[in-house]
């Protein structure tokens, strides 16, 4: 090591072609990376599609998903299966385990499926695949007056094959229609009339619109293919479709006994624009697409369409590289200050040249991570931003300790050659031991689970880089440049240049800080000191009060705690659910009525808004999938611009709402809830009555919980159901209750007589009764039923019926009934670990012993929380060892590393109080940052260790040797802490919505070194005069000789062991 850092410093060519390679391939690797709103993490999930057409629940329940979910029990590697059964289908979630690959379980869970024997007859096949990670990058609506709908499907398939043709752009969806298909609405009169029965129809059309082959002819000149081509693919095409031919010769048509359409389907499925019906496009980008090209070719697309196309419009929804580039700029300014801070301080205390190298070393650490980001899947995003933030201040930590010492050992009278290399040298195994402990803090964040370890592994990504950058900088290039500095010059000459009269008039400033700094460290530091070494009991006593004092407001809720912060949110989604079978036009009407609410609203936020511009940008109006379900997107103003919060419109919208009547749930969310629904209890259990029950009384108890809002459960009351039953005459005439609840189906639910692709779509033509043939109970009753002689007997002859109200779905949580009951926080700020452990304590317990059948899993945000929390508690332990034998091996000692693990625990005083100032409850993200601080404040110890050390080594004694490390890293620790926190500053200071996201980790960062200072200043001194004391008091007792106090130190032992075996050599 000594050869190297030598070689560099004396070769001024070396360091310079290693600074050229950074710059050069940094700045390469800068304009290369990809950017993304957010990191995005490998897919753990693989969804099994169940699709079986006009089943009921709990078909799909007994006939499918049960067989699934009991071939993936004996899979290992999953974490756990989710399910819901819908009418019609249904959905199997399978969650993979963290360090599992997803492709081999992939292929496991699709063997698990292909071993069920068998499955319903009529189910389609089943499509099971993994999740893809995307996140949307721009959506926009087309709309315009009056255009038809199937005219707008047309241009969107247009647009999407045009998009399809730009680079980095693969994932679009289309939405805002229902599916596209041919209805043969059949006259059950017409059919009387021709006497034909509805099957012959049906098979009619299944037989005749065909595309085949029939072999080949192969005459001695040539071959002839044998075909039929009889395909139709529009329903026009099936209207002279012949059904029957009498013997008279009359020529019966498809015409003559249904209505041929081509229509969408009757699902509803319609989304409006600011009013207007819309399709909607949305783009999304993969791990491999830059968020912010992709964005900007749409847009330049946009604005093209627009200008050429006068009835049809393109408007853009939401666009992420907007708040992408909002939340950017807003991080980078914030960098930026904390450079500027950051340079300030230094050139303040230190030496104004050696202050500028320490910070040239600032972009060679930058553009050093930028060479390697790629590599480690690194984009540009909020978080990786916020990692380069962090760790502006750490940077200039190793740089401000070389300088300083190397420009002590020039103060003793040596050259600079000697000083930057015996400088450097004398302090390299704690300078790396810094680096080290402090990766592997961050390190800790690539093991944690859950979305919030997954997001910030990003963020120890950056730092990591960035740091071992910066020791390569710090070790090699530095001392090189302040070795053949001015600042190493006893007699310069009177500087001429504009920099040097720079730098003279900033040496003036210097004189101003070295007063400053002599006099914290003279006049306050070292007397206090003096004080807490000679009064020990009474100091250890006042910062355990202060201990005490802190969890007792933490304990009083006088510090809040909650599980995670309130993300900043630009969109409000309101969800409306009603009944099953409710009429679509009831739920349209409704929402709309809350559409009309949020306009009105606005007006009022708009006359308040600063240059009065329009809070809400535009809405989404959304109306199905299916009668019952409908839902509002509202689009704000970007929160850089906006005077007013989310929450407070939302707020605003409900108010104005009003209570609405005869809805199952109508929530309003402003998109804050990182991890879920703060609130959110699962009963599980196979009793259904017991569930519905409980899950009764727990709704109840939430909606009369004043902290608690939009209180939703997820089993709302199911569509009312004809549930029939056949009279004994049905069977004398040869019929069971399976034929009649086949032709029951055939005729109000439909046949699939065909099934082809028309373009871009897969088309179904359905064969059914006209609307106006099954629009009433009464046709039911009027229904002709064919016996198995031909006969046709009406239906209520045969069979009679009851009404009940059916299962809207079922959802299963591993294998058991599960129904979830979430609600949301009045207060955004508020502490859900109150109200959860108020649940768990006080209403679970009574809700259970009355319920004995059942069970509770509490999901959402505790969920996250608890995979946290347990995925920490599995490596911190590991990390904080690493730790403890990293400084171990610089000290060969197993009490001074031990000394400074202790004062990890007072760090919290900082980290409580500092969130207490700023107003904001400490939750998952400070846990991150004492996580992260953890590795940061040991480096202060290491240097005053090292100096204490270096102090017993030439002599001094212990007292001394204390007293003199604090003196001497006084600048140096307090230094490399004041940067620490002035490169975090700018954040903790900032006022933006968009910011709020990230402050808990700097407030726990930044107040944690600011106590971790004052512990290394003070504590550390204290301890190791403690443990020395210890150390002398057991020599005494096992020898009874009273020992110099130093003697007992590791270090004075080692050199005492140097000299003897020197002398015995």
């Amino acid at each position: 090591m000594r050869k190297l850092i030598s070689y560099f410093i004396k070769y001024e060519v070396a360091v310079n072609i290693v600074i050229i390679a950074f710059l050069l391939f940094g700045a390469i690797g800068a304009f290369t990376l990809k950017s993304s709103f957010f990191p995005l993490e490998e897919s753990r999930m693989i969804n099994i599609d169940v699709t079986y057409p006009g089943s009921a629940p709990e078909e799909i329940e007994e006939g499918i998903i049960l067989k699934i979910e009991d071939n993936l029990k004996g899979l290992d590697g999953i974490e756990r299966v989710t399910s819901v059964a819908r009418e019609s289908g249904g959905s199997i979630t399978v969650e993979i385990e963290r360090d599992e690959n997803i492709d081999v379980m992939l292929t496991e869970v699709k063997n698990a499926v292909d071993r069920v024997p068998t499955f319903p007859t009529g189910m389609e096949p089943l499509i099971v695949a993994k999740e893809e990670s995307i996140r949307p990058t721009i959506r926009f609506a087309i709309s315009g007056e009056k255009i038809p709908l199937v005219t707008l499907k047309r241009i969107s398939e247009q647009i999407e094959n045009d998009l399809r043709m730009m680079d980095g752009i693969s994932q679009i969806e289309i939405d805002g229609f229902p599916e596209e298909e041919i209805e043969i609405a059949i006259r059950e009169n017409d059919l009387l009339a021709y006497n034909l029965t509805f099957e012959e129809v049906a098979q009619a059309v299944s037989g005749a619109n065909i595309l085949t082959t029939g072999g080949t002819i192969k005459t001695s000149s040539e071959d002839y293919l044998i075909r039929a081509n009889n395909r139709a693919y529009y329903a026009e095409d099936l209207q002279d479709l012949v059904l029957k031919s009498t013997t008279s010769g009359e020529i019966i048509r498809l015409s003559d006994v249904a209505r041929v359409s081509d229509q969408f389907s009757e699902t509803p499925n319609a989304s409006f624009f600011n009013g207007n019906q819309s399709v909607n496009i949305t783009i999304s980008n993969t791990n491999s697409e830059d968020l912010l090209a992709a964005a900007a070719q749409v847009n330049e697309y946009i604005e093209d369409y627009n200008r050429k196309s006068s009835n049809v419009q393109l408007d853009v929804i939401f666009d992420s590289s907007i708040r992408l580039q909002e939340r950017t700029q807003l991080l980078v300014e914030n960098g930026i200050m904390g450079i500027v801070l950051v340079l300030f301080f230094l050139s303040l205390f230190l030496n104004t040249r050696l202050a500028f190298w320490v910070a040239f070393g600032l972009p060679v650490a930058f553009l050093g991570m930028f060479i390697f980001a790629e590599q480690f899947d690194v984009t540009i995003n909020v978080l990786s931003l916020f990692g380069m933030i962090i760790v502006i201040g750490i940077l200039v930590d190793d740089g401000i300790v070389i300088s300083e010492n190397i420009y002590q050992h020039f103060e003793c009278g040596k050259n600079p050659i000697k000083a930057a290399l015996d400088g450097t040298i004398e302090v390299v195994p704690p300078i790396i031991s810094a680096i080290i402990t402090t990766i592997l803090a961050f390190a800790s964040f690539l093991f944690l689970d859950s979305r919030i370890g997954e997001f910030f592994g990003e963020v120890s990504t950056v730092v990591m880089l960035t740091l071992v950058v910066s020791l390569i900088e710090a070790l090699i290039i530095l001392p090189a440049h302040i070795a053949h500095s001015k600042a190493l010059m006893r007699d310069a000459p009177k500087p001429k240049t504009a920099i040097g009269k720079f730098f003279g008039k900033m040496r003036d400033i210097n004189k101003v800080g070295d007063r400053i700094m002599i006099f914290l460290r003279d006049k306050l530091y070292a007397p206090t000191l003096d004080f807490v070494l000679k009064q020990q009991i009474l100091s250890i006593g006042i910062l355990l009060a202060v201990l005490i004092l802190t969890f007792g407001a933490i304990g009083g809720n006088i510090i809040r705690i909650t599980l995670f912060p309130s993300v900043a949110s630009d969109r409000i989604s309101i969800d409306l659910l009603m009944p099953e079978g409710v009429n679509p036009e009831r739920t349209d009407s409704i929402i709309t009525m809350v559409e009309e609410a949020a306009w009105r609203v606005n007006k009022d936020f708009t006359e308040r808004q600063t240059g009065n511009l329009s809070v809400i940008e535009n809405t989404i109006k959304r109306v199905g999938p299916g009668n019952n379900k409908a839902s509002i997107q509202v689009n704000l103003l970007p929160g850089e611009e906006r005077d007013f919060g989310a929450p407070e419109i939302t707020n605003a919208i409900r108010d104005e709402v009003g209570p609405v009547y005869g809805v199952e749930n109508l929530t309003f969310g402003s998109g804050g809830n990182f991890g879920g629904s703060p609130v959110s209890v699962s009963l599980l259990g196979n009793n259904l009555q017991e569930l519905e029950a409980a899950k009764e009384e727990l709704k109840t108890i939430f909606e009369n919980n004043p902290l608690l809002k939009d209180v939703s459960d997820s089993d709302p009351k199911g569509i009312k159901e004809i549930n029939i039953h056949l009279k004994e005459n049905a069977y004398a005439l040869g019929l069971d209750l399976a034929e009649v609840m086949r032709q029951v189906r055939n005729g109000f639910f439909g046949t699939q007589a065909q099934r082809f692709q028309r373009g871009q779509d897969e088309i179904r033509v359905w064969v059914r009764y006209d609307l106006e043939n099954r629009s009433s109970i009464n046709d039911l009753d009027d229904m002709r039923i064919v016996t198995p002689s031909g006969n046709r007997v009406p239906f209520d002859e045969i069979a009679n019926y009851e009404i009940i109200r059916g299962t809207e779905s079922i959802s299963h949580l591993d294998g058991m009934r599960e129904i979830r009951v979430s609600a949301d926080m009045e207060d955004p700020n508020g502490s859900s670990t109150d109200i959860l452990a108020d649940i768990q304590e006080n209403v679970m317990p009574d809700l259970l012993a009355k319920y004995p059948s059942l069970s509770v899993s509490y999901e959402g945000q505790n969920r996250e929380a608890g995979k946290l929390v347990s995925s920490a508690s599995a490596v911190l332990p590991v990390i904080l060892f690493l730790i403890y034998a990293t400084i171990a091996f610089t000290f060969r000692s197993y009490s001074q590393p031990l000394l400074l693990m202790i004062m990890i625990p007072f760090s919290v005083i900082g980290v409580a109080w500092g969130h207490w100032i700023h107003d904001f409850p400490i939750n998952m993200l400070s846990a991150l940052g004492i996580i992260a601080l953890v590795g940061i404040m040991v480096n202060d110890g290491l240097v005053l260790i090292g100096r204490y050390n270096g102090n017993l080594r030439e002599g001094l004694k212990f007292k001394e040797a204390i007293y003199e490390a604090g003196k001497s890293r006084f600048r140096a620790i307090f230094l490399t802490s004041l940067t620490t926190i002035a490169g975090m500053a700018p954040l903790l200071l900032e006022k933006s919505r968009q910011a709020q996201f990230l402050k808990p980790m700097a407030i726990s960062i930044s107040y944690g070194i600011a106590i971790a200072t004052l512990l290394t200043l003070f504590l550390l001194p204290l301890l190791l005069s403690i443990t020395n004391r210890i150390k002398v008091e057991t020599k005494w007792l096992a020898s009874g000789e009273r020992v110099e106090r130093e003697s007992v130190e590791r270090t004075i032992k080692e050199l005492h062991e140097a000299e003897k075996n020197r002398d015995e050599y």
